[in-house]
């Protein structure tokens, strides 16, 4: 098998970043096919944390390539400050490519997705204010800027006297702001263009010749599941599709060239920002949770919201991904609870329902069923195999596969990459 998914069964911040590092080393080449800067995933290597926002997780392996495909959204300051701050540590960005149809977040960008959220008030999604979500929309109303438009003066020059007069003026009339300076924005970015050019490649025809080739290739997705644009919690959505599906449009590659899936899955459950949360604890029980898993954005800092594992999401996440095999991480931060739940189906108005509610109205409302298991109250970091873990522990793992419909492929009870129970071997 030589194509591999991971992507995120939950509301993000699954630790997929563990899960990427620890199959890159057994991959050729590394892809991010979705999102922008806004996502986060955190890998330690030798008790070292590394903070990654767009580069691939497999970057930290020497002399793998590691591609920023077209369904990525690139801010180039971000991106250069990232790769800046990997070559000061040692560590080599020259296999980084980056698709010629990602498109560009720009200083509008940024400026109109604080403006907005300000202006929902109330209403806020709860974006990361990164500008990922106006560029998206750029894309769809076909007035966004490519990296191959900023790599080629002449067009990029002309598209942003275009596209910067519309948006001046909208923020002129909108929010009473007075813009940029058309000149000011072009210089900064060709500046980034001339630094980035030698990474800028067609990705998807690279991809799919590394996929004749029988090259070994890992997917990496962001977010997760419920935040998908069609399957999510909409609106408290992010603007693309981190599902398996996601991976083909975002990285230019047909659906049959990918052989597995691996569903990321926490042993608990958080989210960040708004929207309905079924298993939310907001009590002492989310509090130990949060503090026990140091649950805070990557990127913003912000506290996470949390609470007991949800299965009905991952049952969700698994058919609509057509998941393999779960990655179940942090069981470990569940390691001195005396008792442990999971969510096993939604009760509405009296009555189970099968389905993820698409309403956030009935979502909001629906009363979680759970199962009550007993904890194992042991430490678990130091376990490498799979049959060591506390019966009470496998109860549980094995009663999420059971209800999710989904195998058990790996088990994490720790952040560094030795701290990985591996239950399915061949993945790749």
């Amino acid at each position: 098998m030589s194509a591999v998914v991971v992507m995120g069964t939950q509301w993000g911040d699954e630790g997929k970043g563990k899960i990427v590092d620890y199959l890159a080393e057994q991959s050729d080449v590394v892809v991010r096919f979705q999102g922008g800067s806004n996502a986060g995933h955190t890998v330690t290597v030798e008790g070292k944390e590394f903070k990654l926002r767009l580069l691939p997780s497999g970057i930290l392996y020497k002399g793998k390539t590691c591609v920023i495909a077209n369904g990525v959204v690139v801010d180039p300051e971000v991106l250069l400050q990232e790769m800046d701050g990997m070559t000061a540590q040692g560590i080599e960005v020259d296999g980084i490519r980056i698709s010629n149809r990602a498109h560009v977040i720009l200083p509008y960008h940024k400026l109109m997705d604080e403006l907005l959220e300000n202006v929902r008030g109330d209403n806020k999604i709860g974006t990361t204010k990164r500008g990922i979500g106006p560029c998206y929309m750029d894309k769809d109303n076909r007035i966004g800027i490519r990296i191959v438009d900023l790599m080629d003066e002449e067009v990029f020059s002309a598209k942003l006297k275009e596209v910067l007069a519309i948006k001046n003026k909208e923020l002129k009339a909108v929010y009473n702001h007075d813009g940029f300076d058309y000149d000011a924005v072009r210089s900064e970015y060709l500046a980034y263009a001339d630094r980035l050019r030698k990474h800028v490649i067609d990705t998807s025809a690279y991809l799919n010749a590394q996929l004749k080739a029988k090259k070994k290739v890992l997917f990496e997705g962001a977010q997760a599941t419920l935040l998908d644009l069609d399957h999510g919690t909409y609106p408290y959505v992010t603007s693309s599709h981190p599902t398996s599906s996601g991976a083909c449009v975002g990285a230019g590659i047909a659906p049959k060239k990918i052989d597995t899936v691996v569903g990321v899955v926490k042993a608990y459950c958080t989210r960040v920002g708004e929207g309905p949360f079924p298993t939310e604890q907001l009590n002492e029980i989310g509090d130990k949770i949060r503090s026990c898993g140091h649950e805070f954005g990557t990127v913003t800092g912000r506290p996470r919201r949390t609470g007991w594992l949800d299965a009905c999401v991952v049952r969700y996440a698994g058919y609509l991904s057509g998941i393999d095999y779960m990655a179940i991480t942090r069981l470990d931060i569940l390691d001195t609870f005396e008792e442990v739940k999971i969510c096993v189906a939604y009760k509405y108005n009296g009555k189970i329902i099968d389905e993820m509610p698409a309403s956030l109205k009935v979502l909001g409302a629906v009363e979680p069923v759970y199962e009550t298991f007993a904890g194992w109250m042991t430490d678990t970091t130091k376990i490498r195999q799979y049959e060591d873990l506390p019966e009470n522990a496998k109860k549980y793992v094995e009663r999420l596969a059971e209800v999710a419909e989904i195998n058990i492929g790996y088990v994490s009870v720790g952040p560094n990459r030795a701290q990985t129970i591996v239950v399915k071997k061949d993945i790749f």
